[in-house]
């Protein structure tokens, strides 16, 4: 019996898998703490095992974002460890379960949901790192990011003068406003957050599939940064593939995976997949490594 945790900035998913195979799958709220509290962390994580079951656990096994040090993943298991009595939990950060859900190794994988990061490992064991640093100090590229310029956008128009366009109209329909300048209040309020302004990521991406100019250089501009990011590591591990896009807005949004394609292509990286399943599903992968 093994659970795989996928924990991000906007939900946790886990699932249960007895001999193999997927047998229950559930999604609660975020159980990161460096996106909730620490209360809130711990009641979605007892709602979590609540819904998948609790019983005799052999491994759990979790990927979250921002899991930077020893202690940082102690924090984690010490939430999940009351559900688990006696089972072995393992917990890194969430590129490592993107790398094995693509099946692979070694390489290089790139998170492009809430957050970003990219992480790799080559075929020595020798493993690297770009961005993950949080929204605060980077988080380019991730939906957070890319709700962010939306706003940012929307105030460059106001100061110049200008009508709201047809990201701003949408910005502000999708935000309950009527003023762009109600935007500045309202991101620094405590109503909203990361999650929040991740959420409006949805509005570039709508904006840029109707011809809105200045989305489509958004979009573009966040797949050169996540290529950025995924040839810097790739340089580092002397590797040249394969690199793995994974997460919502890498899985979801097409105009962005061809911007990372193209940017990859042009620093002479080919071996470049976008993920089709879901990272969870890279734990048995994980697990079966470490046994």
């Amino acid at each position: 019996m093994v659970i795989g945790l996928d924990i991000g900035g906007t939900k946790t998913r886990g699932v249960r898998f007895e001999n193999g195979e997927p047998v229950a799958d559930e999604i609660v709220g975020s159980s990161n703490v460096q996106n909730v509290s620490r209360e809130e962390a711990a009641a979605h994580v007892a709602e979590l095992f609540a819904k998948i079951g609790r019983g005799p656990v052999a491994h759990v096994y979790a990927g979250a974002g921002g899991i930077d040090t020893n202690e940082d993943a102690a924090a984690l298991a010490a939430l999940i460890k009351p559900h688990v009595p006696g089972a072995r939990i393992t917990v890194v950060h969430d590129s490592r379960l993107l790398l094995a859900a693509g099946g692979a190794s070694s390489g290089v994988a790139v998170i492009a949901g809430t957050g970003s990061a990219a992480w790799g490992r080559n075929d020595l064991g020798e493993e690297a790192r770009a961005g993950g640093w949080g929204y605060l100090l980077g988080d380019e590229g991730s939906g957070y990011w890319l709700g962010r310029e939306a706003v940012r956008h929307s105030l460059r128009r106001m100061n110049q003068a200008l009508e709201p366009d047809e990201l701003t109209r949408a910005l502000l329909e999708s935000c309950s406003i009527d003023d762009p300048n109600q935007l500045i209040a309202l991101f620094h309020s405590p109503s909203t957050g990361r999650r929040f302004w991740a959420q409006q990521a949805r509005l570039v991406v709508e904006a840029a599939d109707t011809g809105h100019r200045i989305s489509q250089e958004l979009i573009d501009q966040a797949g050169k940064d996540l290529a950025d990011m995924a040839a810097q590591v790739l340089r580092q591990l002397r590797l040249d593939g394969p690199v793995i896009l994974g997460s919502g807005l890498g899985m979801n949004v097409v105009r962005l995976q061809d911007s990372f394609r193209n940017h990859l292509a042009a620093a002479g990286v080919t071996d470049v997949r976008v993920l089709d399943k879901e990272p969870v599903f890279g734990v048995l992968r994980l697990v079966g490594e470490q046994s």
